[in-house]
């Protein structure tokens, strides 16, 4: 199913979209880390601005753990950000918000007041194979887990910039 954007996405007006997860360690770094090395395969990376949060604050400022870093780089992915709380003005600072589970969706959801025009969506709306489903948590799963998340958030990338291309104004 196709989703609604709602703007042109061009240099001067980049697109913002935060991936968020619990703690900010493995699914949403890895999504972070995904959509950046894919818009820079294709030579958009100018037309957007990328980054992830968690809702809890348990690992503010730690990298992302190191079997989500592991399992990316063997698919030429570096995860270079740090952790960070999401918080209500992201609302303001972001077009579209992606929550990896239906629980950090209603944390994001607690913390809106007000109007915004940020979208807030679940990521696997984007996966062609589980669409609305949640991405799992891969901390306690062994490195299984891990590989499963990054195809989960691999193709649910893919599709999301499939979607948004066609709104990018190039010159």
């Amino acid at each position: 199913m196709e989703f609604p954007f709602y703007r042109s996405i061009s240099k001067e007006n980049p697109y913002r979209i935060c991936f968020v997860c619990l703690g900010n360690i493995c699914r949403s770094p890895t999504a972070e880390g995904i959509f950046q090395h894919k818009v820079k395969e294709r030579g958009l990376g100018s037309y957007f601005y990328v980054d992830s949060a968690g809702t809890g604050a348990y690992h503010v400022g730690e990298k992302a753990n190191a079997t989500s870093r592991s399992v990316a780089e063997s698919h030429g992915v570096p995860l270079l950000s740090r952790a960070r709380q999401f918080d209500s003005d992201d609302f303001n600072e972001f077009d579209l918000i992606l929550a990896m589970d239906a629980s950090n969706y209603a944390n994001i959801m607690a913390l809106k007041s007000g109007t915004t025009t940020a979208q807030v969506e679940m990521m696997r709306r984007f996966d062609l194979q589980g669409t609305g489903e949640d991405v799992p948590d891969p901390y306690y799963g062994g490195l299984n887990g891990f590989e499963d998340v990054f195809s989960i958030l691999e193709r649910s990338s893919e599709e999301l910039l499939h979607q948004l291309t066609p709104h990018i104004l190039t010159e």
